[in-house]
């Protein structure tokens, strides 16, 4: 696996499929929250699945609780696909804190270590 290092420099890190097993909260600007669920997740951003897309590239927070973690970050939206019900929308972490990052990648590695499914992805 990717360390955080390297992972900050471009090359790959780990994606960890959670299959909506954890809940999100996102907040837009204008003050909506919109639960969903954690499809996928690495240190790099998401895939949230959702009953209804949101636009492409506005900046939402979100927040979300893997193990003992708690993350609550900015985040860009990317483009929405349609699935059987719903939607999965990819997101992006805008500013997530150097701590939250070492957090996040710790309960992903244990997560994998447990026998979670993981892919590799490029980072953005």
């Amino acid at each position: 696996m990717a360390s955080i290092a390297s992972t900050q420099k471009g090359q790959r890190g780990s994606r960890v499929k959670l299959g909506g097993s954890v809940l999100a909260l996102v907040l837009l600007e204008n003050g909506r929250q919109i639960r969903c669920r954690m499809s996928q997740l690495s240190v790099n951003g998401g895939l949230l699945s959702l009953e209804n897309p949101l636009d492409e590239a506005i900046r939402v927070t979100v927040l979300f609780h893997l193990g003992i973690t708690s993350v609550r970050c900015r985040a860009q939206m990317l483009f929405p696909m349609w699935a059987t019900q719903g939607c999965l929308q990819p997101f992006r972490f805008i500013e997530l804190p150097e701590h939250s990052r070492v957090a996040l990648n710790r309960e992903l590695e244990a997560l994998m270590r447990s026998g979670a499914t993981q892919e590799l992805e490029e980072a953005e």
